[in-house]
């Protein structure tokens, strides 16, 4: 059901490994930090600071539920301005030692953000994100990263022409002709397959299917812009039923061919993780059903939630 004959790509970051056939590597988590309306802000306008002991915490517990789960994880660290990116960057390396991404709608402070990585010798731990299809002066862009000796790219690939999944197939391709007209190298890519809305999440995990066909490039998308933007959810069932609805649909994006997915806010980990760790333990049990292979990984969410089941299916292996 899962198994591609096409060679996935592995790409590692900070030490994470992910991407390659599904079940061989967990699914990374990139929950959201400094992002408009982050409680770490306490309401004040950004200028005016944030809650450092708050931000720890969500870091620390973070980390926590990494190590628990066995579900990676990075931040996707939110930025205006490339001041705020030296501040934010600063405060995230010296709380925790996770990678992260630098995230802003700005080509310039974008820009800044990765020159600043690249001062501090951070490059091997961050990914870029990200090159998108609507940016005018993408040539520009990917001239300017690949200068900087930014290793790792995520691609946003969505065509407004063709909002069906095939849409990122064509997405993916303008980017990388670009990429290659401009004679830049990463030493990997990833591709995010944009989500419009919570269940046309189905669309990026088909779209990701595909492209993995294609390519064997990890894939990613952001399950949480569409269950955010499901405000009606919380005015008929309040929070918790909007969490159970957040919580399922990045389990099933987990589930269906996502190597990555951004979870939204930091202050959500505590439902995500457990949440994408079952997802990730149903496929591979799913996969041992048909391979009767077990995930090498001793971190895998199989191996380390539900270690009586796994003993069950060595005995099975060796019947």
């Amino acid at each position: 059901m899962f198994k591609f004959d096409k060679e996935q790509k592995v790409v590692e970051i900070g030490g994470i490994k992910f991407g390659g056939q599904p079940g061989e590597y967990p699914t990374v988590i990139v929950p959201s930090i400094f992002q408009k309306g982050d409680r770490v802000f306490e309401g004040a306008k950004r200028k005016e600071g944030f809650n450092e002991k708050r931000a720890e915490n969500l870091l620390k517990m973070t980390d926590k539920l990494s190590a628990e789960t066995g579900i990676p994880c990075m931040a996707d660290i939110v930025a205006n301005t490339g001041e705020e990116f030296k501040t934010y960057i600063d405060f995230v390396t010296s709380v925790s030692d996770m990678p992260f991404c630098i995230d802003a709608w700005d080509m310039k402070t974008k820009l800044e953000g990765a020159s600043y990585c690249a001062e501090k010798g951070l490059l091997d731990r961050i990914f870029y994100n990200s090159l998108t299809i609507w940016e005018k002066d993408l040539a520009t862009e990917i001239k300017e990263i690949a200068n900087i000796g930014v290793k790792h790219a995520l691609l946003v690939a969505f065509d407004q022409e063709d909002q069906m999944p095939s849409g990122r197939i064509t997405g993916t391709q303008k980017l990388l002709d670009v990429i290659e007209k401009v004679g830049a190298n990463f030493e990997s890519i990833l591709v995010d397959t944009s989500v419009m809305n919570a269940p046309a999440t189905a669309f990026c995990s088909i779209a990701n299917k595909l492209i993995k066909e294609k390519w064997g490039f990890p894939c990613v998308s952001a399950p949480s812009n569409g269950s955010y933007m499901w405000k009606a959810a919380r005015e008929r069932w309040g929070f918790k039923g909007w969490a159970g609805a957040d919580a399922a649909l990045e389990g099933l994006a987990a589930l269906m061919y996502h190597d990555m997915i951004f979870s939204g806010p930091m202050a959500g980990s505590p439902r995500i993780f457990p949440a994408v760790a079952m997802a990730n333990a149903f496929m591979s049990t799913i996969t041992f059903a048909e391979t009767r292979k077990l995930p090498s990984l001793e971190t895998y969410p199989l191996n380390r939630l539900f270690p009586d089941f796994v003993d069950q299916l060595k005995a099975i292996q060796s019947s």
